[in-house]
Formats: structure tokens, sequence, C-alpha cells
């Protein structure tokens, strides 16, 4: 695999994996109850500590797109 293609890879991974974030902050958004209700059947959950749980995790995913697909994006388009 060359750089190009490499390059391209990362890209595709970066937009897919934004888009995923996305989604997942506009679900939390828009269907904040029933996603809250759906997880208090399993789990007993305080609304904050829901909340608190979605903020970390989207948080570790956003370091995580960060780290292993536009930080090497940038060095690949930097070369």
């Amino acid at each position: 695999m060359d750089s190009a293609e490499l390059r391209n890879l990362l890209l595709y991974s970066t937009i897919i994996n934004y888009a995923i974030l996305i989604v997942w902050f506009v679900a939390l958004i828009v269907a904040h109850n029933p996603l809250y209700r759906l997880h208090t059947k399993w789990f007993k959950l305080s609304p904050d500590a829901f909340d608190a749980i979605h903020y970390g995790g989207m948080s570790v995913y956003k370091i995580g797109i960060m780290l292993l697909n536009l930080v090497p994006l940038v060095a690949l388009s930097l070369q």
C-alpha cells in the first residue's frame, strides 16, 4: 500500500468516524428520554450519570479518532 492509498484510507476512516460521532450526539440530543428509559431498564442510572457516561464515551471516541486517524492523515499529508 503506497502513501496515497493510505492517505485515502485514513481520510475515509476519519469521515466515517466523525459521522458516527455526530449521529451519536444527535441521537442523544433528540431522543434523550427514550434512550435514558431504555438504559435504565438494564442499569440503575441517574440522568446525570447517564449524561456523564455518554459525554465521556464521546470524548474518548473523539480522542481515538484524532490519535488514530486524523494525526496520521495530517502527517502523511505533510510529506
